[in-house]
């Protein structure tokens, strides 16, 4: 089952930061893994191999992983960037997200969602769902039925927000959370995990962070939430936290920041909240499109990296105004070059590359998930995840016919500042097709 032999070029990030792009080369997938990957055509292929052969314009990459997305927000995507955060929260995205507490709503958007995301390439998504358990539960069972691997949180929120959105006290947020955890658990489906959300410090008070800190570490499951995304949400946090000497302390001592934490945005981090992510193994989700769309700021990702802090990408909807990563990538190396700006020239500071954001939209978001074992890049043993893209598909937004031959990696660069789902020939998730072929001619090896 999922066997395929793929021949043309490969291309993925086999380390950190590391591009690797392999042409003319072999990719054996059997039973859903990586089997082989060289130069040299493997021996033993079973009967029942479907074969790729790549034309000069196709080459297979890593699927991408979003790291940070509220899949109820998708339906106001694109709208309310005219105000920040807070205010945005209060004016479309609370109003909007309220509408979940309808199952038949829930039914009716969490298809497009999962689609869109898939169409686009997005292979695992880390989804914050609503407070709503039975939604939540709608929107597991969505991602299941599409293949896509995926994390799914239930919101936790007890304060500052209307009514309709909130648990009514800390029991009520843990024991539907709990709830939601067995419920996920007990559906045996390997690809789909629950996690724990609060949303952020505002939406929650001292006890409840440190009762979910317990029971992720209860049932090791992951955690995500949001950290020093506006200058404004920081400053009502320590302000209803007047004890703590800074945002991530909030966190910390609720047990809440661990080796399975991802923080979403980061943009404003001291030095000191830098070093404490740092120790604990803490990752981040940089969401550069949403940091700009809501007027936060410019995260400086290059800083966490040479930091050794894991960074993946999170297309953050609908804060961010696309559901791709691939746009995600781009914004990133903008901002960082947006950063570079401030810099002088005796900090000989580096804005990340393609390459970079490349593999941030890759390894680098499996390692911030910590699911870099299963996933990632191609690597032998690991479950295959993959993109087969083609810059020559129909309709295609990349003009190749030039009078010019492009190297591989002039075709890597193409796809990712010009192309964009049209160009997204096949999605594989865990070694099945769940995006099928447009444009690709397969046979049967056997």
């Amino acid at each position: 089952m999922f066997n395929y032999l793929f021949e043309g070029t490969i291309i993925h990030c086999p380390n950190r930061l590391e591009l690797y792009i392999l042409e003319n080369g072999f990719l054996h997938v059997e039973s859903g893994k990586v089997k082989y990957i060289g130069k040299t055509k493997p021996e033993n292929i079973p009967a029942d191999t479907i074969s790729y052969k790549l034309t000069k314009y196709q080459f297979l990459i890593p699927g991408f992983i979003d790291t940070h997305i509220h899949a109820p927000q998708y339906p106001n995507i694109g709208l309310g960037y005219d105000v920040e955060l807070l205010e945005w929260l209060d004016n479309y995205t609370f109003p909007t997200e309220i509408r979940f507490n309808d199952q038949d709503h829930a039914k009716c958007i969490y298809p497009y969602v999962v689609n869109r995301t898939l169409k686009n390439g997005t292979t695992t998504a880390s989804y914050y769902g609503t407070t709503n358990l039975k939604s939540s539960i709608i929107l597991s069972d969505v991602t299941s039925a599409k293949g896509q691997r995926a994390f799914i949180g239930l919101v936790n929120m007890t304060e500052n927000a209307p009514p309709e959105l909130l648990h009514e006290n800390n029991d009520v947020s843990i024991k539907e959370t709990e709830e939601f955890i067995k419920i996920i658990f007990k559906k045996k489906n390997e690809l789909v995990q629950p996690v724990i959300t609060p949303r952020f410090a505002l939406s929650c008070n001292e006890d409840l962070l440190k009762r979910l800190g317990d029971l992720a570490a209860k049932y090791h499951v992951n955690i995500q939430t949001h950290i020093s995304e506006n200058k404004k949400e920081i400053e009502a946090t320590l302000e209803t936290y007047p004890g703590y000497k800074n945002y991530a302390e909030v966190y910390d001592k609720a047990n809440l920041l661990t080796k399975k934490t991802i923080l979403a945005h980061a943009v404003y981090l001291d030095d000191n909240e830098k070093n404490t992510v740092l120790k604990r193994g803490t990752s981040i989700s940089h969401c550069p499109n949403s940091n700009i769309c809501l007027h936060s700021g410019f995260c400086d990702v290059r800083d966490f990296l040479n930091r050794g802090i894991n960074v993946g990408l999170g297309t953050d909807v609908s804060g961010g105004c696309s559901p791709s990563i691939l746009d995600a990538i781009r914004s990133s190396i903008t901002t960082s070059n947006g950063v570079s700006f401030s810099k002088s020239e005796e900090e000989n500071y580096k804005s990340i590359d393609y390459t970079d954001a490349f593999y941030l939209a890759t390894l680098g978001g499996a390692q911030a998930l910590r699911i870099d074992d299963r996933v990632g890049n191609f690597k032998v043993g690991k479950e295959f995840d993959a993109l087969l893209i083609d810059l020559d598909s129909e309709n295609t937004p990349i003009d190749l016919h030039l009078l010019q031959d492009y190297t591989s990696s002039e075709l890597l660069q193409k796809f990712i500042y010009l192309g964009d789902d049209r160009n997204i020939n096949q999605v594989f998730v865990a070694g099945r097709c769940v995006v099928k072929d447009r444009n690709v001619i397969r046979t049967y090896t056997g």
